[in-house]
């Protein structure tokens, strides 16, 4: 069985999650069910560390993350032989390839 390790970019992204459930909507149950839900569902990695989709064959750029769906977000981690690092847990309606990989992915430059 794998150990979870999670980044301090991850809690953080959890806590923001709970805050603006909390805060923006206005709806503070949903919120501790949103981030219970998360947990729950990348918990599953210490038995099943594969289970993700490899981030590989999404993007044009090579990397060894592996990603989760958990409702409305995604969950970027990485496996070997004993842990599973939880790297960011991001709104699946984000941006969230420029917010993984600033340097390699091509900005448009109609956005700037």
């Amino acid at each position: 069985m794998h150990k979870i390790r999670v980044n301090p970019m991850a809690i953080e992204d959890l806590i923001e999650i709970r805050a603006y459930i909390t805060k923006e909507l206005e709806n503070p149950t949903a919120a501790v069910n949103v981030v219970r839900n998360i947990i729950a569902s990348y918990e599953q990695l210490k038995t099943f560390p594969m289970m993700g989709v490899d981030l590989s064959t999404k993007i044009n750029v090579q990397t060894n993350f592996k990603y989760l769906v958990s409702g409305r977000y995604i969950v970027f981690y990485r496996a070997d032989n004993d842990f599973v690092y939880i790297y960011r847990i991001l709104y699946a309606g984000r941006d969230y390839l420029k917010i993984l990989f600033p340097n390699e992915i091509e900005i448009d430059n109609h956005d700037q």
